[in-house]
């Protein structure tokens, strides 16, 4: 995680610019933001302030084994564990934004990074498995109140070039997150450091999350919006209501055997989204303030750059929970060796996403383009190589379809953010990037539930090598989609 934060920062300098006093001293800090400029120093704390909530989406993945052993909590409760976090996650992210552009997006960063802290120490001493489910709950919550601040605060804080490359960074430490957690977690668990077993996955965050409050406090600009909004309450409600009803039964019917109530839910999901539509509506015609504006999603950047984010997000963490499930089930890999087999993917995003402020500035909303084909060569790769043998497999043999597949992503997911905020003005930063937060948590989780579910269920039927590759085709298609969404893209990102 260190040495991800150093090349974060290593990149972000030479963006926007040193905060240090030439001549200072080895010994000098760099100097407080301004009122309202976000430095070098505040940028690598905002990013830190995002990474740790994204990498906490995936890093228990790898620890659910031992959490079952050691708190005997069972298939059901074990979903909980992880789908907790992720739907409390999901439906606060928009009031979460909300609430930074009336409060103070640097207040409640602080206030997020406080209470992400504490409820990661309550996951670490857990002492049983429904404690656990609920200190994960709080802490997917107090990830909402995190993550929309980040993003918030680099659209009000930045601007031109500064804003396009800070969002750039933002992409890649995004996208990178979701592999390291896989790693890291696997690491972490098989190493019991000081007997800590499965918890040091989460004690993990307590320091670095109170580092990032530390270092808010100083760096950290304060925005909010110029005119204070109250909170849309049936809004929040409404959306609540919308997003549990398609989550919860997703992520937790396969685990349950898919009782009346969750088919239910999945029943009621389109007439809340209808009602939370007509509802938000009314409310901005009669002058009053929406939690997520219709006349915002009006803006094409917004509604495009959304329509791509859906597959893109749905179909990253689908495929990284699949394959992960597939080499330790399949292949028998433990944690460590199967976390580590998605190197390449990390390496050529990583690559793909240091390049990619360069490509954008020549080739615009075509670099997604390009990173579609790219990810489509390498998901066709990676299916022909797991058809071809899978008796032979191995994560050698998978390296060169996994490592197209993270260029291909790298070069989608890193001008995403420039090109669904880029037109977004900065008295709506916090619900614009708290729109597009819930669209990319909320799709991550159902590409887990969809993708997860599709695999889990074709395995015992189709065997695992062609279950695996029919996932791996649903994704080629989800490809093909970001493919034919993003030339409709304006070619020029602001």
């Amino acid at each position: 995680m260190t040495q991800q934060l150093e090349a974060v920062q290593a990149t972000a300098a030479p963006l926007l610019g040193p905060t240090a006093t030439p001549g200072a001293g080895p010994a000098a800090l760099p100097a407080p933001a301004s009122a309202t400029t976000l430095g070098t120093a505040g940028l690598v704390t905002v990013l830190l302030g995002a990474f740790l909530p994204m990498l906490d989406f995936f890093i228990v993945n790898v620890a659910l084994p031992t959490i079952d052993r050691d708190l005997a909590a069972g298939p059901a409760v074990l979903e909980l564990v992880a789908a907790g976090y992720g739907i409390a996650f999901a439906v606060l992210l928009v009031l979460g934004g909300r609430l930074g552009d009336i409060f103070g997006r640097r207040r409640l960063f602080v206030v997020g990074a406080a209470t992400f802290a504490l409820t990661s120490l309550a996951c670490g001493l857990a002492p049983g498995a429904w404690t656990l489910v609920a200190a994960r709950a709080a802490q997917g919550a107090s990830a909402a109140l995190l993550i929309p601040q980040v993003l918030g605060t680099i659209t009000a804080a930045t601007g031109g070039a500064r804003r396009a490359r800070a969002l750039s960074v933002y992409g890649a430490v995004g996208g990178l997150s979701v592999v390291i957690g896989q790693v890291l977690g696997g690491m972490l668990v098989a190493a019991d450091l000081f007997g800590t077993g499965w918890r040091s996955v989460f004690l993990l965050n307590v320091p670095f999350a109170l580092v990032t409050l530390v270092l808010a406090v100083r760096y950290v600009p304060e925005s909010r919006a110029p005119q204070a909004a109250r909170v849309d309450v049936p809004g929040t409600a409404l959306l609540t209501a919308s997003l549990l009803a398609l989550l919860v039964p997703l992520m937790e019917g396969r685990a349950a055997g898919w009782p009346l109530w969750t088919w239910l839910l999945l029943a009621l999901f389109p007439f809340l989204v209808a009602a939370f539509v007509a509802v938000e509506r009314r409310s901005e015609r009669t002058g009053g303030m929406p939690l997520v504006p219709p006349s915002l999603l009006r803006i094409p950047e917004m509604r495009r750059g959304l329509g791509i984010a859906v597959p893109y997000f749905a179909g990253f963490g689908g495929f990284m929970f699949v394959v992960a499930v597939a080499l330790q089930q399949g292949l028998h890999l433990g944690p460590v060796a199967a976390g580590w087999a998605l190197v390449p993917m990390a390496v050529g995003y990583f690559c793909a996403s240091l390049a990619g402020p360069r490509l954008i500035g020549r080739f615009g909303s075509r670099v997604l383009t390009a990173g579609a084909v790219v990810q489509a060569l390498g998901l066709a790769v990676l299916a022909a190589t797991v058809l071809t043998d899978w008796t032979h497999f191995s994560p050698l043999r998978m390296a060169p379809g996994v490592a197209l597949a993270g260029i291909g992503q790298g070069l989608i997911g890193t001008p995403l953010f420039r090109v669904v905020l880029s037109k977004i003005p900065a008295d709506r930063a916090g619900v614009g990037s708290g729109v597009l937060a819930t669209g990319q948590q909320s799709s991550l989780a159902l590409g887990v539930a969809t993708l997860g579910t599709l695999y889990l269920a074709l395995s015992p039927v189709l065997g695992m090598a062609h279950a695996l590759a029919l996932v791996l085709g649903v994704q080629l298609l989800g490809s093909f989609t970001i493919l034919a969404l993003s030339l409709r893209l304006p070619r020029a990102v602001g």
